[in-house]
Order: C-alpha cells, then structure tokens, then sequence
C-alpha cells in the first residue's frame, strides 16, 4: 500500500496517540506502506517535535510495564530493548535507577508462587527447574542462586548442574 507522506503523518501520528512506540517500530510500519526514505526521515523529525515519538518516555514505560505486569528480569528487558533499537544510553540510566531490591522483590514473589507447582524428585531436581524457570524470565544467575536459595533454604553454595 503506497502512502502519500502527509497521509503517512497523518496514520502514524494516530498509531503513535494509542500506545508509546518506538523509533524502529514508527519506521518498520513507514517502510511497509512504502513511504520514501526522505520522507521517513521527515515524518519522523516531525513525529520527534511535536511530541508523538520519545526513545526515552518509550524506554521508560517498556521497562515499567515489563517489569511490572510480565515480571521480567533485566536481562530479558535489555534484550528485547536491544531488538527494537533502543540505545543503552537511553535504558540504562532508566535500569539504573531501579533498585536491585525491585528485581529481588519480583523474583522471589514468582518463584514462591512458582515453587507450590513445581515437582521434583528430591530438592536438587526442584532447585534446578526454578533456576531454569527463573533464568528463562531474564534474572541474572547471581540473583536466580540468591533467592532460590532463600525460598528453599540451604546455604549460597554455588550451583553446579
């Protein structure tokens, strides 16, 4: 579908009003209504000005609601940050404001809730598809050890497959 670029303007600022989009995602959706490059980039410098377009309040609310509603851990946040192009300058100041208490707190809430579903042979075996599961929502493995072993007692020992 080939677009005019004032009626592009017009779609993508709309598509932009509903939900906070990205820079990559606006430009993915200009490049399919076969927009040309020239006018991506003004459309773009125009969505920037008045507002409709910010990496920044983007970031911001991603990381928010990813940590929040989907109970992910930095690890998977940066990397679907990364897939839509978002610069570290940008989320890590935004992650580095969160508390590492944030992530602890989330990550021993889903584990707890996690850990009355799981079974096991012996500990060992429910131990490892905790970390598994844990490992799998993007928290690190320092952090994984930590509040696994907290939920399940036993000592900090490094964990060994």
């Amino acid at each position: 579908m080939k677009l005019t670029e004032s009626q592009a303007l017009n779609r993508v600022a709309t598509y932009c009003s509903r939900a906070e989009r990205s820079e990559f995602a606006v430009r993915k959706k200009l490049v399919a209504w076969e927009v040309p490059e020239d006018a991506i980039k003004r459309i773009i410098d125009c969505l920037r000005k008045e507002k409709y377009l910010d990496d920044n309040r983007f970031a911001r609310g991603f990381i928010n609601d990813k940590l929040n509603f989907n109970k992910w851990g930095r690890t998977k946040i940066i990397y679907e940050l990364k897939k839509r192009n978002i610069s570290e300058s940008v989320y890590n100041p935004i992650l580095d404001e969160l508390s590492g208490d944030e992530f602890e707190k989330q990550l021993m809430h889903i584990l707890s809730v996690k850990g009355k579903s799981v079974k096991g042979k012996n500990d060992y075996d429910k131990k490892t598809k905790l970390i598994r599961f844990a490992l799998g929502r993007g928290f690190t493995m320092d952090l994984v050890i930590k509040c696994v072993n907290k939920l399940m007692g036993g000592d900090d020992e490094e964990y060994i497959p």
